[in-house]
């Protein structure tokens, strides 16, 4: 059952599972973009598929809010948001050992179709694309940092790897990080705030939601209090 904290005829705004994929993939898992046509379709009782337009995405892992378009008008206008850096996107991050406590990250990613991973590679290699973000350090305990991280570019799974590099992979990243058998323990990074102008009435929509607070790894700390609009 999708979770929708806003809904009008022009967008939608949902919540995405932890390890759901944002649009079909080669897995052929369920996924939060069938999923929110079939709602709208449903609730509606709409003919045929609905229109939904799918303007930026979450890595699988990764939970927390997205926007959807309801109409071509709504997408094309969100997009542009999206590239003149007006969509403000805010996650939450817990991860290894413990940081300083603010820093500015800026690489060079390229993925690695062979290994199917991302990498930091020099600026001058083909491909090399911009990576940009900026956290800090919200609480700590003996062996995890939560962070508030603010990315300025939107690259494939930047903060997992813009992290690792720095010896502060997130918590549960089997690809970035430390290699463990344990699944209690879902990646610690969730988007948790996103704002943006409505693609039409042009008002500030500002939206916050907070992960599974009884869930690993969040519950080793106190996150109710960032929820707080």
């Amino acid at each position: 059952m999708v979770r929708v904290l806003y809904e009008d005829n022009q967008i939608i705004v949902v919540v995405k599972p932890q390890n759901m994929p944002s649009q079909e993939d080669g897995s052929k898992d369920q996924d939060l973009l069938n999923e929110v046509k079939a709602y709208i379709k449903e609730k509606y009782n709409k003919q045929g598929e609905a229109f939904i337009g799918l303007v930026h995405r979450l890595d699988r892992p990764t939970g927390g809010i997205m926007v959807f378009a309801r109409t071509s008008k709504a997408a094309s206008r969100l997009s542009e948001q999206i590239r003149e850096g007006k969509m403000n996107k805010v996650y939450y991050a817990v991860c290894e050992g413990l940081p300083k406590s603010q820093g500015h990250l800026v690489n060079y990613l390229k993925k690695d179709e062979k290994e199917n991973k991302v990498k930091i590679v020099p600026q001058t290699e083909q491909g090399a694309k911009k990576a940009e973000l900026y956290f800090k350090v919200l609480e700590n305990n003996e062996k995890h940092s939560l962070l508030e991280v603010k990315i300025i570019t939107g690259r494939s799974h930047q903060i997992r790897v813009q992290l690792s590099a720095i010896g502060c992979p997130l918590v549960g990243d089997n690809k970035y990080g430390k290699k463990t058998s344990s699944r209690t323990s879902l990646l610690g990074l969730w988007a948790g705030r996103l704002e943006f102008f409505h693609p039409v009435t042009k008002d500030k929509m500002v939206f916050v939601c907070p992960p599974d607070l009884d869930g690993l790894p969040w519950k080793e700390f106190y996150m109710e209090k960032y929820f707080i609009r």
